[in-house]
């Protein structure tokens, strides 16, 4: 089997090919890039994405918005990269047969040793230029910290919780807490 890591492609064939595809992969201006490989993620990480999920599903239903697992992909400002967030908030409406977002309002990440360095960088850059998202989350997952970067205006700020905390989520108008993320992990 080829490795498909660093393989380049249009936009359209990596839309075409990505649905019948034997891993996941992200697209990076005209790169393909495989998650995970084929190894999956531990314990951790996704019990602190379904602990997300089930907090901010319903908080997103109240008000019209709709959350997503990491299996929707979310398509960068410039339409040259799609992403798949651990999780996506969006209030766009929702259309059957689509394979990504546009109009992301939250997006979380857990960090992993493998993606770190992605997540709070690249994704960061690539995230933070959507016009819709207001709330961008970076979790650990071997401590209670997350790290929280809000729309402000024009500009973006950082504030880091540890141990515990009301995280304020204002597009769902609600707060999500680090009891709820890391229910039953740490």
């Amino acid at each position: 089997m080829s490795d498909p890591a660093f393989r380049r492609m249009s936009v359209e064939e990596y839309l075409r090919t990505e649905p019948d595809s034997p891993v996941k992969r992200e697209y990076v201006n005209g790169f393909v890039y495989p998650l995970h490989g084929q190894a999956g993620v531990s314990d951790g990480h996704d019990s602190i994405v379904v602990n997300v999920l089930l907090a901010v599903g319903p908080l997103a239903r109240k008000v019209g918005c709709r959350a997503y697992t990491a299996d929707m992909r979310v398509r960068s400002a410039d339409g040259l990269s799609y992403f798949y967030p651990d999780t996506t908030v969006t209030c766009e409406p929702r259309e059957d047969g689509a394979y990504f977002k546009v109009a992301p309002c939250i997006l979380v990440e857990v960090l992993s040793r493998s993606t770190a360095h992605n997540d709070r960088n690249a994704k960061y850059h690539a995230y933070t230029a959507l016009p819709s998202l207001q709330t961008y989350l970076i979790a650990e997952q071997t401590e209670r910290r997350v790290y929280v970067y809000q729309r402000e205006g024009g500009r973006w700020t950082v504030t880091e919780y540890a141990g515990s905390g009301l995280i304020p989520l204002p597009c769902l108008g609600a707060e999500l807490s680090l009891d709820d993320i890391y229910d039953g992990v740490l």
